[in-house]
This record gives C-alpha cells, sequence and structure tokens, in this order.
C-alpha cells in the first residue's frame, strides 16, 4: 500500500509539474489600437505594423503565443487594469501620468509630436501659431493631452485618418500628430505637409500592469535580446529606413 501511495504521489508531482509548465507558456493577451501607422494598423482586415511585428517577436522569445486585442486607444489602460488584455503596445507614450496607475517596459522607440497641414497653409510654423486655430486630435494620444495643457480647444477623433480626412476637407487647420505618423500620412496624401516645430521627444514602451513585475522583466529581457541579435534592427529598416 505505501509503494502504491508511493507511486500514485510521484504521478501527482509530475502531473502538477507539467501543469504548471504549460500555465507559464499560455498566451498573452495584448491591447493595440490598430489606427497608427506605421506602428499598427489593417490591412486586408490583418493587423500589420512595426508594433505588430515586434510583440510577436517578444512572444517567439518567451516561447507564448501572442493574441491580439483592438480596441480604442482611450480604453487600453482600463482594460488592461481590468485583466482583460495583459500588455498595452500601440506607440503609447511612458508618460509620468501614466506611470501612475502602470508600469512600461524600457523604451524601444522615440518620437515627437508634429503638426500636419495644407500644403497652402503658411501661417502655422510651430505650436506656438495654433492659437485660435481649428485643431484636430486623436482623443488619448499625446497630441490631446500636449494641446489641451497649452489651454486650446480641439476636434478630437478615435482614428488619425479622420483628422487628415479633416484637414484635407477644410475643417480643421492642423492636425497634431506623432512623427512616424504624420510622415506615413504626409507621404500617401500629396497636398498635405509638416510645419517646421516639433514637440519634445518621447519615449514609446508597452505598458504592463503594476503587480506583474515578473511579466515586466521577461518583456525587458526579450526586448534586449532582440535588439543584441540584430532582429530589432531588422524591424526598424522594414518600417522607418
Amino acid at each position: 500500500m505505501k509503494k502504491v501511495l508511493k507511486v500514485c504521489g510521484l504521478v501527482l508531482t509530475m502531473l502538477m509539474f507539467f501543469a504548471c509548465g504549460k500555465e507559464e507558456k499560455k498566451a498573452i493577451y495584448v491591447g493595440t489600437n490598430a489606427e497608427f501607422p506605421p506602428f499598427e494598423y489593417l490591412e486586408d482586415g490583418k493587423m500589420v505594423g512595426f508594433d505588430i511585428d515586434l510583440i510577436n517577436a517578444i512572444g517567439k522569445e518567451l516561447g507564448r503565443e501572442v493574441v491580439m486585442k483592438d480596441m480604442s486607444f482611450d480604453g487600453l489602460l482600463p482594460a488592461l487594469q481590468s485583466k482583460k488584455v495583459d500588455l498595452v503596445i500601440a506607440g503609447m507614450t511612458a508618460s509620468e501620468e501614466r506611470k501612475k496607475s502602470v508600469n512600461f517596459t524600457e523604451p524601444y522607440y522615440s518620437a515627437n509630436q508634429v503638426i500636419v497641414l495644407q500644403e497652402s497653409n503658411n501661417d502655422i510654423k510651430d505650436f506656438a501659431d495654433l492659437k485660435d486655430k481649428k485643431i484636430g486630435v486623436m482623443l488619448g494620444f499625446t497630441g490631446d493631452l500636449v494641446i489641451t495643457e497649452m489651454g486650446l480647444p480641439s476636434e478630437k477623433y478615435n482614428a488619425a485618418y479622420a483628422g487628415i480626412m479633416a484637414l484635407q476637407n477644410g475643417k480643421l487647420d492642423a492636425v497634431v500628430l506623432d512623427s512616424e505618423t504624420a510622415v506615413n500620412y504626409v507621404k500617401k496624401n500629396p497636398g498635405l505637409k509638416l510645419a517646421e516645430g516639433k514637440g519634445e521627444a518621447e519615449d514609446y514602451a508597452i505598458a504592463v500592469r503594476k503587480e506583474d513585475t515578473k511579466l515586466l522583466e521577461d518583456v525587458n529581457k526579450a526586448i534586449t535580446t532582440l535588439k543584441s541579435n540584430g532582429e530589432f534592427e531588422k524591424l526598424l529598416e522594414k518600417y522607418f529606413k
């Protein structure tokens, strides 16, 4: 009987070990807002972009499947805090205000806020020239925060392309966007240009819940590995060079 119990105990221990191992390799649910090319956007109904490739590469390093969840930008951090997703990657600036509620990985990209204009507009050269102008921003994006902090009114859009269309149609004088996304729209839309002035540099990072310190550590290690083995540089060349 003792021998039987010992064997059963060993089998149970092995099952628990494999179960724990399986738990550690469970899928990572990642929130994004696929309205921010070239970082994340829809192409033939599929989410693509720099951030999408990066998080999939991170998942591969961790040996975990990545499941993407597309949602509104201002709903991303609430979804993270309520455990609907495990990470957020969305060209999100690791601002001091956001750091109060979530942790961020090490930065993976630096950008600036810039102003998109119609080519015929010679009145706006810098952010100081936006006073008394009709300004478009993306709801919850850094540009929204910058314009609000300047005390200026703005039209808020859920998607960058909606703001760009309003600008093209003469409903706006300017749209404030992150630099790479703005450059992308200017390249693809003749008749648009960027103002000369730029905002301060800001760092993009991946958001993680405060309590998920092990996941934060693992993702940071994966980012370091991707930068050291050349995979990160390949992504930069694919999307920005």
